[in-house]
């Protein structure tokens, strides 16, 4: 069987990671109804342990933060995680507020660019494409723009 360029499927890295809605991606995570407390991924009850209502919610998390930390990946990941056009890549941790620190990739800029304290925004990207499967789709944080 063959698929045509336009059933190429494009397939989240993982089910229930992120979702667009208006154009816009944003992280799916789960908010305790409790206490309040943020989750990323998605969790099945609060981990707080002085919450005592434990009851979970799915939440759109913001799709902007601030660079908290990072580091340079110079180093081609195994195959499980492989990526299409492997070069060395940075990795940060993104502040979204509400005491949730989250971390992704980041993309479009240069290594030597990257400053702890930027302004940063989420984008999906792909992972890989595979001329069977499609694109596996992935979340990054950029630079964010002003718009």
């Amino acid at each position: 069987m063959t698929i045509t360029p336009a059933e190429l499927a494009t397939t989240p890295v993982v089910a229930g990671l992120f979702a667009t809605e208006a154009g816009r991606a944003h992280l799916i995570g789960s908010r305790c109804l409790g206490c309040g407390t943020l989750y990323f991924p998605q969790a099945i009850s609060c981990r707080n342990p002085h919450c005592h209502d434990k009851t979970i919610e799915q939440t759109a998390l913001p799709n902007r933060g601030i660079l908290y930390s990072f580091t340079v990946q110079r180093y081609r990941p195994p195959p499980l995680f492989q990526m299409d056009d492997w070069q060395p890549y940075a990795i940060g941790v993104v502040d979204l507020g509400q005491g949730l620190h989250v971390m992704g990739m980041l993309t479009d800029i240069a290594l030597d660019e990257i400053a702890i304290g930027m302004a940063m925004q989420l984008t999906l990207e792909p992972l890989i494409n595979d001329s069977e499967r499609g694109a596996t789709i992935t979340y990054k944080f950029k630079p964010e723009t002003l718009a």
